[in-house]
């Protein structure tokens, strides 16, 4: 599916490929997304190999492309048994393509999979405390603080917290 970005290009929306393993690594590896997620710099094509392997039914990732070139990753994963109705969402962004709409249109697609086909109530994730512009994002689609993880995520050599957040229909 495409869909126009508020502030830039047009991506096109769509699952992620097995071919996409390395445009995946790549991805994890650039220094403001080891920065912003549990990514480590050391991520080796094995690690990204091995993740999309072991996606299975429950989990729903999908891949921003620009031009042919994946740009951006986000995934929702559905919880199992008395948590069946929870999604957790993860995203990273290109850092060329960061602030220009296409987090947006990987997080709409998601939440729509989440309302429209998965029937989810509560869609949750984790950011850093002091990543702003992601939690102004997270904000504008409904998303609201829960909570936070004390000292949850080793940043800098430090520990740092995380800030919980959910969107409950």
């Amino acid at each position: 599916m495409e869909q126009p970005g508020a502030r830039g290009p047009v991506a096109r929306i769509r699952p992620v490929r097995a071919e996409d393993v390395e445009a995946v690594n790549a991805l994890r590896r650039q220094p403001s997304i080891v920065e912003g997620t549990l990514a480590l710099p050391s991520e080796r094509i094995e690690n990204s190999r091995e993740f999309l392997e072991r996606l299975g039914r429950d989990d729903h990732v999908m891949v921003a492309e620009v031009d042919g070139r994946v740009v951006g990753i986000a995934g929702l994963h559905v919880g199992q048994g008395k948590t069946r109705h929870v999604g957790k969402l993860g995203i990273a962004v290109d850092e060329e393509f960061q602030g220009r709409g296409i987090g947006r249109q990987l997080m709409q697609s998601l939440l729509d999979l989440a309302d429209n086909f998965l029937g989810l109530i509560r869609v949750e994730l984790e950011v850093h405390v002091d990543n702003a512009r992601a939690i102004a994002l997270y904000e504008s689609l409904g998303f609201e603080q829960d909570g936070q993880r004390r000292k949850a995520v080793l940043r800098h050599g430090q520990y740092q917290d995380l800030l919980l957040m959910g969107r409950v229909r």
